[in-house]
């Protein structure tokens, strides 16, 4: 065997070993241990777990000894790995204002309490540092989340509101999440924070303002999710090199754009997903209009390495019908690196 074949069997392997998860937010009314049976059946590598349902409690992980070693029996029993966590739902309470039903009917019971607004940020701020401590407990070095924003009301609403509420929702957001992100640092842990609507970074230039917010500390990047992106106009592909060093986590979930009828607008006017008359909606990943090619290919240019989780939603598809096809696809868009550099390749013409 030559040394160019044998650097392209191990550049191969390398990347065949890049590992494709699950995000079981969307599979929180199944069992954990069903979910990872079905995961492990559609060829997942492992899942990223959701802190929802049964999946993972932080509190008994926390205080019910066996209750962790429960969860790595069930992964090992299926062969899976866990490569991430997500607490999405409690981090949102954290900067929301106002706190309401929508807030009750997503944390825990143990976060909502009484339902008084202020101690349920504060509780939802103690289980984000929880999962800092449970996720260093479990080996997993990223927790994918949500931050919540005090801002997000007044992003399409009238009346207007002066700057000063803007600048005081980012004050805000720094105030919450530093202290969290003091646990994160010790625990040794990252906060990949979800681009998305109804958070403080929930675009390009929020973004941008939210890493200001907290002086660019390491221990809060991004979770790429290209499909909030896309509605938004946002260039996914730009958003990662632009923020090569704060992508932390990548899910995939895919978005298909409704052609231009001068009736659909991108706010969904309140309808159903998977209506027609909205404007876009999730559909099956690689059937939509996310340049994935693209976009990998700008992951491989700043180095990700980490785990590629499919976070499966499709409305108008059966999610046992779809999962297993994505991970598929995902898998395809892994191609093995090049085993020269095209400068080297053509010096030697």
């Amino acid at each position: 065997m030559s040394d160019q074949q044998h650097a392209g069997e191990t550049d191969a392997a390398a990347s065949a070993t890049r590992p494709v998860t699950l995000f079981t937010g969307q599979w929180a009314d199944l069992p954990f241990a069903e979910v990872a049976r079905l995961a492990a059946e559609w060829g997942y590598d492992g899942l990223e777990i959701a802190c929802s349902g049964d999946h993972l409690d932080l509190k008994l992980a926390e205080e019910e000894p066996g209750y962790l070693d429960e969860r790595r029996e069930i992964l090992k029993r299926h062969g899976l790995q866990v490569h991430a966590i997500s607490n999405h739902l409690t981090g949102q309470a954290v900067c929301d204002d106002p706190i309401d039903f929508r807030h009750e009917a997503i944390v825990r019971s143990y976060t909502w309490g009484d339902g008084d607004a202020e101690g349920v940020r504060q509780r939802a701020a103690d289980d984000m540092k929880r999962a800092a401590r449970v996720a260093r407990s479990l080996g997993v070095d990223t927790v994918v989340g949500f931050t919540g924003s005090a801002i997000w009301p007044f992003v399409a609403m009238f009346p207007p509101v002066p700057g000063s509420v803007i600048d005081a929702g980012y004050e805000d957001f720094a105030t919450r999440w530093n202290p969290i992100l003091d646990v994160f640092d010790a625990e040794g842990v990252r906060f990949a924070h979800e681009v998305h609507p109804g958070e403080i970074a929930y675009d390009y230039w929020s973004s941008v303002r939210a890493l200001e917010a907290i002086g660019h500390r390491e221990a809060f990047g991004f979770n790429w999710d290209p499909s909030h992106m896309m509605w938004q106009q946002i260039d996914p592909v730009g958003f990662i090199l632009d923020f090569q060093d704060r992508i932390y986590h990548v899910d995939c979930k895919d978005i298909r754009l409704r052609p231009a009828n001068g009736r659909a607008g991108v706010l969904g006017s309140h309808l159903p997903w998977g209506d027609p008359r909205r404007g876009w909606d999730f559909v099956s990943t690689g059937h939509g209009d996310v340049p994935w090619e693209d976009s990998f290919r700008a992951l491989d240019a700043i180095g990700y390495t980490g785990p590629i989780s499919v976070e499966w939603e499709d409305a108008g598809m059966d999610r046992l019908h779809g999962a297993a096809e994505a991970v598929g696809f995902i898998r395809s868009l892994l191609w093995p690196k090049p085993t020269a550099s095209f400068d080297a390749a053509f010096s030697n013409q």
